[in-house]
């Protein structure tokens, strides 16, 4: 049987994967494992994106966790990272997001934080998966006044909107920002927030009906983005994604800057004024070449860890690290967040371009992304990760990658989530890549089949 949890929690498509019955057994099997060290009524705090299906999990969740003598504390549509840090804040037990980020409406997720605001590490969430797939043996189920109770706050968005502006300490008036919110979490929130530092907000994208989320909009549809930014005549544009722990931006000609330049603009400035901790960025594999030739250039150490913000976050742990992320835009500011903060990533990259006053095009210029080709080479799911067994797959990597050596970078790796191995090679000549990608990636899958 496959591991219920993937590397952002359970996801799958609500009411047919992701049931209400499931909800409700994850909301007992994690009440009981985030609290067992405690002698007191555990208390979790549940938030969700704005997804129909939000309000059926979410209730669900927590009507398994109040079965089994939990409270609740529900504060409606809210990003992912301020579920993060009200938790911490309040010194609940544990943290739950009804989300499935930037999927299509029909998909939803959960995924739990324990006290201090932190994604569980996979053995936590093992013994919540193993929990349930005993029958819940051995869990006790309390009656009268030992059931738990759900209690509702509407006030808890201007908490993190507070914490988020105190962040910087930078006045935003004279900036003209177009923001998509995805017609998701951050409808409310980043708009607000930039407002209040004195921004003229421009904002689209953000009437959500809880059907339309991250339909053509957002981080990862930015067309309309760069098209209404330069048609405005904005300084730039903001895009979030469903549960706004990602976030990606355009700069006033209307071209993306990503994660990867995003890290690179800020962990730059965070050096020169002596914030950025061992002067080291923690990044994954995945990020683009450019990104590590900045670091040499700039006396700047890049940590490489495996794809997934989760493991960027546990190499910040380990190492003291205080900034990290992925080219995707997740990015991690651990002086003031536990996750990735698309709210927080917009307000340090506005700060950079006020106390520069340089244009973000120019700012930008700091990592040069070289072209990237990613395909992917569909093989049985139970062998994804033996591809090197293959002889000839293996002399095809190591011509492949003497090939591009100096010039460019090949990297092999399976999905964790698909049945998949992705082919990505990036060097200068886009079309050389391209051609070389997809031959690797069918000898890959036509060997392995």
């Amino acid at each position: 049987m496959s591991r219920m949890f993937g590397t952002d929690g359970v996801r799958g498509v609500a009411n047919e994967e992701l049931t209400p019955d499931l909800a409700m057994k994850l909301g007992q099997a994690g009440a009981c494992v985030l609290s067992k060290e405690n002698q007191h009524k555990p208390t979790i705090m549940v938030g969700c994106d704005t997804r129909i299906s939000g309000d059926m999990l979410a209730n669900a969740l927590m009507a398994g966790a109040c079965s089994v003598g939990a409270n609740c504390v529900f504060v409606g549509v809210l990003p992912t990272p301020a579920i993060a840090y009200l938790t911490k804040k309040y010194k609940v037990d544990a943290g739950v997001v009804i989300s499935a980020s930037h999927n299509p409406v029909e998909f939803n997720g959960i995924k739990f934080f324990d006290g201090n605001g932190f994604k569980l590490p996979d053995a936590l969430e093992d013994e919540i998966e193993e929990l349930i797939k005993n029958g819940l043996q051995g869990v006790k189920f309390p009656i009268g006044a030992g059931v738990g109770k759900v209690k509702y706050r509407t006030d808890a968005r201007e908490e993190y909107i507070n914490h988020s502006i105190k962040a910087i300490d930078s006045d935003l008036t004279g900036l003209k920002i177009v923001v998509d919110t995805a017609e998701g979490a951050a409808y409310y929130t980043s708009v607000e927030a930039l407002k209040e530092m004195g921004a003229t907000v421009i904002p689209i994208h953000n009437v959500p009906d809880g059907t339309n989320i991250n339909a053509n909009c957002g981080s990862t549809h930015l067309e309309e983005l760069m098209a209404r930014v330069v048609y405005e005549k904005a300084n730039l544009g903001l895009a979030f994604d469903g549960d706004a722990d990602r976030l990606l931006a355009v700069d006033e000609n209307g071209r993306e800057v990503n994660g990867d330049q995003i890290m690179g603009i800020i962990g730059c400035y965070m050096k020169k004024k002596g914030k950025l901790k061992k002067d080291t960025i923690v990044a994954t594999v995945m990020s683009n070449l450019g990104f590590f030739q900045m670091g040499e250039k700039k006396h700047i150490h890049i940590e490489q860890t495996k794809v997934g913000d989760r493991y960027v976050l546990e190499r910040m742990r380990e190492i003291g690290a205080n900034l990290g992320g992925e080219q995707s835009g997740h990015i991690i500011f651990l002086d003031d967040n536990t996750t990735g903060d698309g709210l927080l990533s917009a307000l340090h990259l506005l700060e950079v371009m006020v106390e520069t006053g340089k244009p973000l095009s120019e700012l930008a210029k700091v990592v040069n992304i070289l072209p990237q080709a990613l395909v992917g080479a569909k093989v049985p799911n139970h062998k994804k990760e033996s591809y090197m067994d293959y002889p000839e797959i293996a002399e095809a990597i190591k011509a492949l990658t003497a090939k591009f050596a100096g010039n460019g970078r090949v990297l092999i790796r399976p999905s964790g989530t698909e049945p998949l191995v992705r082919v990505m090679i990036e060097g200068s000549d886009k079309e050389l890549i391209e051609t070389e990608a997809r031959k690797l990636a069918d000898l890959i899958q036509n060997v392995m089949l």
